[in-house]
């Protein structure tokens, strides 16, 4: 019999990414808040809130495998949030047009019952093309990726924004390694072949 699998994430792409390994699971919102913590480094933000988002569903699955998940994006070691409005989204692009975007993924997988953690930070460096104002605006308009950290999805228009990507696993630039999660099931007798 196999624990329940649970992302604890409201995130459709996660959601998707997750459904590649074709097995059974739920996804439920964590709700926390995700603010920073004073002088936390951004892959010690992300890991956090990733073990954070996981506890928080243990509450009320105690017998579940839990899938926690959270990105921060740095450029010169400055995180970059979730813009939230127009406005920051298109001042956050400027800021990155021509330069390198490290993207923090964390993920753990909380086994609930046993209360045994794996965690781990993927990093995913990206370069952004040199864009112009109004391709800026243009992208803003269609996409909308207010929500998003670094204001640019690369699973949808965002990819036009960018030059080059370096990583050891494309999925964590989406925001869920799937390559760790695999080894860290293994780990927990939930094997995806």
């Amino acid at each position: 019999m196999h624990a329940t699998l649970i992302l604890a994430s409201s995130s459709i792409y996660r959601r998707e990414l997750l459904s590649r390994l074709q097995l059974p699971f739920v996804c439920i919102s964590p709700e926390i808040d995700e603010s920073p913590l004073a002088h936390e480094r951004p892959e010690q933000t992300a890991l956090r809130l990733a073990q954070l988002k996981a506890k928080k569903i243990s509450l009320e699955y105690p017998e579940a495998l839990i899938i926690g998940c959270d990105q921060v994006a740095t450029l010169d070691n400055t995180q970059l949030g979730k813009p939230m409005n127009h406005l920051n989204a298109t001042r956050q692009l400027q800021l990155m047009r021509g330069r390198e975007v490290t993207f923090h993924s964390a993920l753990c997988l909380y086994n609930a019952k046993t209360q045994s953690m794996q965690a781990t930070v993927v990093p995913y460096r990206v370069l952004f093309r040199a864009l112009s104002d109004a391709e800026i605006e243009s992208y803003l308009n269609k996409e909308q990726p207010y929500h998003c950290a670094g204001s640019a999805k690369s699973e949808g228009l965002g990819i036009a924004l960018i030059e080059k990507m370096h990583g050891d696993d494309p999925n964590a630039l989406i925001g869920l390694p799937l390559i760790a999660l695999v080894s860290m099931l293994k780990n927990e007798n939930e094997s995806v072949l």
